[in-house]
């Protein structure tokens, strides 16, 4: 059966069309409440008398290839209740139309709210912009948070954690609402006591996201034997890094001997990594003294005097986590470095003109490489500047 479509149709329901355009890429559509009456929103008391009219305009759902907007005709009303302080108050329309002081239709609203939990900002960005709805990313991410279904007064998803009052000093207990995702309450302290008081006074909660600590777990079981006890999604991700950057750090010197050298030349080093090589020396000798002083029964407070290190220093080396390999990082030059040498002393000591020797013979790395290069060579045989910039002999590209 043939069904024909109307303009009606295609805008939200509640609505009167009064007259529909297309200007250029746009289809604009003027458009009414049908309702006569609209309720005073500090009283909630029903006006029909009119005090002025204004147009609001709001983006829709793009329909045929163009961005639909709706220039919909908003009527302010006079109140009529004694008491009330809101003497005129503009019109008030259905969840399904709009929002107050939106700018958008609750239908496309919400395409744009999932779209900023789909994407996030700047992917959703790119993608609501072909859908001929541009949105800017900081939008999408209001959108996000901002709450559009009515939440429980009551809560039954809580987490519970430590709030400092003053760091080091007094620190309290911070209760969230997780499906509302706003602050419930700060508890004055962190005794189980307290939390378990505030927990019986509310039997509705389910769910209990907590740290591991030993003072909540207790109340929450003493309160609400029938909730269920969660880790935080904070806490888990923090543990199981925690754990993994101890495990690295413990096994670090075996992984960085299995990357770097084992035997350092220090006639081949760099100016900087000479430095680098020196200051590595001292740490090595420091670190065989503490261990040396320590195996020796020595108390850590007395080789913190005798060596000039910190206590943190001395447990750290104590504990095996300061022990450290020198290892150069490698450059695109180590297989070149043979060559190189032949053209120095064949007196070639421009750097431009190596690094066009270097890549007619297959050499993939940059200019600034070589050119660096030659310069840390002409410093370390102390030549003058004056002669470095002199031109080669030689054919060039």
């Amino acid at each position: 059966m043939r069904q024909v479509c109307h303009v009606q149709s295609l805008l939200p329901s509640g609505l009167r069309v009064e007259h529909v355009a297309i200007d250029g890429g746009e289809i604009v559509a003027v458009a009414r409440s049908r309702s006569a009456a609209s309720e005073c929103p500090a009283c909630g008391r029903a006006s029909r008398r009119v005090h002025s009219r204004y147009l609001r305009c709001l983006a829709d759902l793009p329909a045929h290839g163009r961005r639909v907007r709706i220039r919909l005709e908003t009527r302010r009303f006079r109140c009529g209740g004694a008491g009330c302080r809101r003497k005129i108050f503009a019109e008030r329309f259905d969840g399904g139309i709009t929002q107050p002081f939106a700018r958008r239709t609750s239908r496309l609203q919400g395409i744009v709210r999932h779209l900023g939990l789909a994407l996030g900002g700047r992917p959703g960005q790119s993608l609501a912009r072909r859908l001929l709805f541009p949105v800017s990313k900081d939008t999408l991410l209001r959108a996000v948070r901002s709450p559009t279904i009515a939440q429980p007064a009551t809560p039954r998803i809580v987490g519970i954690d430590d709030w400092a009052w003053k760091r080091g000093h007094r620190y309290g207990t911070i209760v969230c609402d997780l499906e509302r995702r706003r602050i419930i309450d700060v508890l004055p302290d962190r005794e189980a006591a307290t939390v378990e008081a505030w927990l019986t006074a509310r039997p509705a909660i389910r769910v209990v996201s907590r740290d591991r600590g030993g003072a909540y777990g207790p109340a929450v079981s003493r309160a609400l034997p029938e909730a269920r006890q969660v880790a935080d999604r904070w806490h888990l991700m923090e543990n199981a890094s925690s754990a993994f950057l101890d495990a690295v750090r413990r096994s670090m010197r075996s992984i960085r001997q299995a990357l770097g050298a084992t035997e350092i030349n220090p006639a081949l080093l760099t100016c900087a990594e000479r430095i680098q090589y020196e200051g590595f020396l001292r740490r090595e000798e420091t670190n065989r003294t503490i261990l040396v002083l320590f195996d020796a029964g020595t108390p850590i407070k007395a080789i913190v005097r005798r060596t000039g290190c910190s206590r943190q220093v001395v447990r750290r080396v104590v504990r095996g986590e300061r022990d450290d390999v020198f290892r150069i990082r490698k450059s695109s030059l180590e297989p070149w470095l043979v060559r190189l040498n032949e053209e120095w002393a064949a007196g070639c000591r421009n750097g431009a003109e190596l690094w066009r020797r270097l890549k007619r013979a297959g050499f993939k790395g940059s200019l600034r490489v070589v050119t660096e290069w030659a310069t840390r060579r002409r410093r370390a045989e102390g030549e003058c500047p004056v002669s470095c910039v002199s031109e080669c002999s030689g054919p060039k590209m």
